[in-house]
Formats: structure tokens, C-alpha cells, sequence
């Protein structure tokens, strides 16, 4: 069976937000975590670039999951120029979006099917993420533990 994780975004919101989305991620069901790495945010807009290594020292006192850290990715100014011509629906695309059970099923069966233990999964706005969260306890985590 696959193990479901949440990732949590240091671009798109504070190191308080951040352990509470964790939190919630643990409360709904998510079985680890992992964390995004970056120097600076994805966007300058986003203003967000917390310190991962200390966003997992607090997420690790207020949770019992594991944790894990991705890669640095370019700064702003690269994100910005290599997505200025990605449009939403290029996106929806190419990842599942949405609050389509049967879409992420679909999109994470590959995976399970490959022999992949972990797959983490992203919510992007750090405004989305208790809905996210309410959304995944009540309909998504229940669809992917069937994989």
C-alpha cells in the first residue's frame, strides 16, 4: 500500500501556519510530511521563504509523523521567467487539480502500480489548506488507501 503524504509550502505561508498546516495534515490522516526547501519564494509575491530545518524542528514537537526535505529550486526571478508562459489550465492539464477524487486516484495509481511507496501530495495557498485538509480526511484519503 502507498503511503500518503502532505507537503508543506515555506513559500506560501509563515513557520506558525506552516506547523498548524501540519498538524491539520496529521489530524486528517496523512501518514508523513515533507517539507519544501527553498532559499527565497517561488514568486515575489509569495514573501515567504521560512527556514525548513527549523519549520521541522517545531513541526516534529507538534506531530508524530516523519519528515523529509526536497531540493532548492531556482529563485524568483528564474520560477518567474520559466512559468510566465504556463497558464492554469496548462497545469490542470498536467497534474490533478481540483476537487476530483476520481482525477487524483487516476493520477496516483501509475505510481502505486510502479512500486512506489511514497507519493506526497501539494496544496498550493496557505489559505486552502484547512479546506484542503477537511476535503482529504472526508473524500481523498479514503479513495487512495484503496491503491
Amino acid at each position: 500500500m502507498v503511503r500518503i503524504g502532505y507537503t508543506m509550502m515555506t513559500e506560501q505561508a509563515g513557520p506558525r501556519e506552516l506547523v498548524s498546516h501540519v498538524v491539520g495534515a496529521e489530524e486528517a490522516g496523512f501518514d508523513f510530511s515533507v517539507v519544501s526547501d527553498h532559499s527565497f519564494p517561488w514568486l515575489r509575491s509569495q514573501g515567504h521563504a521560512s527556514y525548513a530545518w527549523s519549520v521541522l524542528g517545531a513541526a516534529a514537537q507538534a506531530t508524530s509523523r516523519s519528515w523529509k526535505v526536497n531540493p532548492e529550486l531556482p529563485g524568483p526571478a528564474g520560477f518567474e521567467q520559466a512559468s510566465q508562459h504556463t497558464r492554469p489550465e496548462d497545469v490542470a492539464e498536467a497534474i490533478a487539480c481540483g476537487d476530483d477524487v476520481d482525477a487524483f486516484v487516476d493520477a496516483v495509481r501509475p505510481y502505486a502500480e510502479a512500486g512506489f511507496t511514497e507519493v506526497a501530495l501539494v496544496q498550493i495557498g496557505g489559505d486552502r489548506q484547512k479546506p484542503f485538509l477537511a476535503w482529504a480526511e472526508a473524500e481523498l484519503l479514503p479513495a487512495l488507501r484503496d491503491l
